[in-house]
Order: structure tokens, then C-alpha cells, then sequence
């Protein structure tokens, strides 16, 4: 499929727990002066007093794709930054639950990203109501290499600390924009 000039260049922010994934996100989007979808499961989640269900996971999924459809007219120079995407959900129902549900797996064949920054593990953790496996961060960020490979994506592991990180996530952005330019 050839894109068109003009199509919006989706770039998700992606990763394990408590690895800076909101806060490059946001700080993307206001570097190019466009919106950053957050990400739908913490609000879901916030109040939510029981254990996750995969009805919630599903919940969640369709939240996120919704969330990130209703914002795609705010975006600005063509570009949409993503605080994570509908991955996670796969990555969490296979976790939680031993499988994903079919509609996940077809949107996965359908539904385009143009870049992913994969948040490394070598921030320290946060604790966070919202947060579950610290113990966990290493099998976790294998999983999504393993994923973001199943989909062919096209992704950078940014690491590093402080304004490092971003420095780093935006030398990513930079590069990967660069180069669509001169393919384009």
C-alpha cells in the first residue's frame, strides 16, 4: 500500500511499566505542536476496585481505539503521537489470561503505526496504584520486542535517564521523520 503525502504519520510510545512512556509522549507532542493520545486503560482503571477482567481488557481496547480516532482531527503537521496503543491489551490478555481475543489480532492486521519508541527498562520504578509486575519488567520488555517483530514494526528502544531520554526519543522521532522525508 502506498501512502499518500498528506496521510497522518501515527508514532506510538510503547513499552513496559513505569518507563516514562506518558511523559515522552507528551513532551513529543508539544515539540511538534500536536496531540498526544494518552492512554485509555489509566483512566478506566482508576476506579476500577476489583481484579481485571477480560471484559475490562476488551473495555479497554475499544476505549483506545476510540479515544485515538476522536483525536486524529486535532493532529497537527500530519503527526499523531500515541501514549501506547492497543498492543498493550494483546500483551496483557495473553499475560493475564493465557489468550487475546480474535477482534485484537484482526486489528493488529489492520490498524497502521509508522513508527514505535520502545521504552527501555532502565528507569527506576515508580510504584503506582495503577502499576502490577515490577518484578516482572524484564519478561516484559522481551515481550514487546517479540510482538513489535510479529507486526514487522518499525521501532527504537530509547533508554536513558532525565532529559536524556528525551533527547534521545526525539533524536528517534527526528530520524525517522528525516527519512520518510527523503523515501517520500
Amino acid at each position: 500500500m502506498v501512502k499518500r503525502e498528506n496521510q497522518l504519520i501515527k508514532i506510538a510510545v510503547v513499552g513496559p511499566e513505569s518507563t516514562g512512556k506518558s511523559t515522552v509522549g507528551e513532551r513529543l507532542a508539544r515539540d511538534y505542536d500536536t496531540v498526544c493520545v494518552p492512554e485509555y486503560a489509566r483512566e478506566y482503571c482508576r476506579n476500577l476496585n476489583r481484579e481485571y477482567t477480560q471484559q475490562d481488557e476488551m473495555n479497554m481496547f475499544y476505549g483506545q481505539l476510540a479515544l485515538e480516532r476522536s483525536l486524529m482531527p486535532l493532529a497537527q503537521h500530519n503527526l499523531l503521537i500515541c501514549d501506547t496503543m492497543f498492543l498493550t491489551i494483546k500483551i496483557w490478555c495473553d499475560h493475564l489470561f493465557g489468550y487475546t481475543p480474535e477482534e485484537v489480532h484482526e486489528a493488529l492486521k489492520i490498524q497502521q503505526y509508522d513508527f514505535f519508541l520502545l521504552m527501555d527498562i532502565d528507569l527506576p520504578w515508580e510504584d503506582d496504584p495503577m502499576r502490577d509486575f515490577p518484578q516482572l519488567r524484564k519478561h516484559f520488555m522481551q515481550v514487546w520486542h517479540h510482538e513489535l517483530q510479529a507486526i514487522d514494526a518499525k521501532y527504537e528502544v530509547i533508554s536513558g535517564l532525565g532529559a536524556d531520554r528525551f533527547q534521545n526519543a526525539l533524536g528517534a522521532v527526528q530520524q525517522y521523520l528525516s527519512s520518510k522525508k527523503s523515501r517520500g
